[in-house]
């Protein structure tokens, strides 16, 4: 193992490989040094005014547009940036972890672009980081190059591949291996910034720039410190502000009521918003958790129709035409089925009217996460998006209102004791692949990853809570959700004969039993498991 010498205030705790030791290179340490300390307090304070809001919520003062901030969505005539280049045509997007191989295949895939995350399909094990930061570096060079154990060799294309987008971990994470004056840097400024500053003069080299996905904000006050964070990261470097661009995901319910505000604050470095399906689900049930009237029913049941889904997926569309940037959707988590043909068709099917109605929605791309899938929803984009994108499609006649995004009226369907056991198996099975370094999981033909996890332990704790029945009469109390869980353990075990899977499953349990009992609800699943994927050390050398 290699140890990196640190600049002054910096503490590595964990071990650093040669081959990943220029990824914290002195300069790249000093970076983010700058970062940590001019928005770690403000990230501290907006941090605070989530639970302080999440605690009006709970006494029943429910999220609604903000007055404060009417004037920005009733002034019709302020625009953000045109899109950047790489980013006019978006039709088909894949994304995925930042693995080697599947950077490469990515890239290759024939998609616009490639979103690489170090966010929900990562396990942020302190290698997984790193070496997803040298990939992407060796992907950003054109130099990436891969050999499987069974001997297939993989690189880029030499003609066109994706354009580079890349999530970083959310605002709520912290980075506990890299240490800034003793406290551990916000692992958002740690994956943007080790990224921004080794690849911006390169990315802007080859006709595109530094491009992102921000996850999780929840207010327009989060998306003015990442504004402010992308023009400090530019002064830094030398190039105009305006250059980075970035796409917001609308994944929580408290940001669907600020998307004209949050536009508004990164105008100069946005380009759009994209409906953050799973993730919206889970915080919607989140946000809302300890109030009955919004109990939903199984996963299955929650539709792109279901009300508030409907609506907030219009007023994106809407909102971001008026301001002329993309309205992205978002992923049908549906994989190929091998060796099933007739399965695999209906799943086929399932992915082509998910984009169909996207497409016909107003939506200007979408989402795959397989890349067997991309030519299925070029056709689809192709078809009916013959032109790059559909910012001329205004939307004028949509009209949303804050009820509306909250709307679970006749949603259908109910909670069945299919719908709690696979819950707690796709739960489970999640939570065990990440504590083994995988955040990317193929469960029952789809392709799972952090936020469908959190929709399933969150559906359980709800239904414990509000002692919620089953469609057969039984009412979901602790000690039965208990039951159903030993019962899911017991049938992973019995075909698991690893014994480090066989760890990972009695740790999920364990996990997974403190987050069901409708009682303290813990805020996400991958900071209450984030220490059992540490490997923290002894610091590193001083410069």
């Amino acid at each position: 193992m290699h140890s990196v010498k640190t600049v002054a205030g910096v503490a590595i705790l964990g071990q650093v490989p040669p081959q990943f030791a220029h990824i914290l290179s002195p300069p790249a340490q000093q970076f983010l040094v700058h970062l940590h300390r001019c928005f770690e307090s403000t990230r501290k304070d907006l941090l605070l005014k989530r639970n302080l809001r999440q605690e009006k919520i709970n006494a029943g003062v429910f999220p609604d547009f903000l007055p404060e901030t009417k004037w920005i969505r009733d002034d019709p005539t302020w625009k953000a940036a045109p899109p950047a280049p790489g980013l006019i045509d978006r039709r088909v997007e894949i994304t995925g972890p930042v693995d080697r191989k599947m950077v490469i295949n990515a890239l290759n895939s024939g998609a616009s672009t490639f979103m690489a995350d170090f966010e929900d399909s990562n396990a942020p094990t302190w290698e997984n980081n790193l070496s997803g930061q040298a990939n992407l570096h060796d992907a950003i060079a054109r130099n990436i190059t891969y050999t499987a154990p069974n001997g297939k060799f993989y690189k880029l294309n030499s003609g066109k591949i994706a354009t580079l987008i890349v999530r970083p971990r959310g605002w709520h994470m912290v980075e506990k291996h890299f240490c800034v004056d003793g406290e551990p840097i916000s692992a958002s400024l740690f994956d943007f910034g080790l990224y921004y500053f080794h690849n911006v003069h390169a990315s802007l080299k080859i006709g595109a720039g530094p491009y992102f996905y921000l996850p999780k904000l929840e207010s327009h006050l989060e998306a003015r410190l990442w504004n402010n964070v992308f023009n400090m990261a530019q002064d830094l470097t030398g190039v105009p502000r305006g250059t980075i661009r970035a796409t917001v995901l609308i994944e929580t319910i408290m940001a669907a009521f600020e998307m004209d505000e949050i536009i508004f604050e990164l105008r100069e470095h946005s380009s759009g918003l994209n409906c953050g399906r799973w993730d919206y689900i889970f915080s919607f049930i989140k946000k809302l958790r300890n109030h009955k009237e919004f109990v939903l029913p199984d996963r299955a049941d929650v539709q792109m129709t279901t009300p508030f889904m409907d609506a907030y997926v219009k007023l994106l569309i809407k909102t971001c035409h008026k301001r002329g940037v993309h309205a992205m959707g978002g992923m049908a988590a549906q994989i190929p089925i091998k060796n099933n043909p007739q399965a695999n068709e209906a799943a086929l099917n399932k992915v082509r009217a998910d984009k169909l109605r996207e497409v016909s929605a107003g939506h200007d791309g979408t989402w795959v996460a397989h890349p067997d899938l991309v030519k299925i929803a070029l056709a689809i984009f192709n078809e009916h998006m013959p032109q790059p994108n559909q910012l001329f499609v205004r939307r004028d006649e949509v009209q949303v209102t804050g009820k509306d995004l909250l709307s679970i009226a006749g949603i259908g369907g109910g909670i069945t004791e299919k719908g709690v056991r696979g819950n707690i198996n796709v739960a489970l099975q999640y939570m065990a692949a990440w504590l083994r370094g995988s955040g990317c999981v193929p469960i029952h033909n789809l392709m799972e990853d952090a936020a469908t996890a959190e929709i399933s332990r969150s559906q359980l704790w709800q239904w414990v809570r509000h002692q919620a029945k089953t469609t057969d009469g039984q009412v979901i109390t602790r000690d039965w959700m208990n039951q159903k869980l030993e019962d899911e353990v017991r049938a992973l075990l019995s075909s698991a004969s690893d014994p480090a899977v066989r760890l990972s499953i009695e740790g999920a349990r364990d996990y997974l039993a403190k987050t069901i009992q409708g009682q303290e609800y813990v805020d996400f699943l991958t900071t209450l498991c984030y220490d059992s994927i540490t490997t923290l050390q002894k610091p590193h050398h001083k410069l």
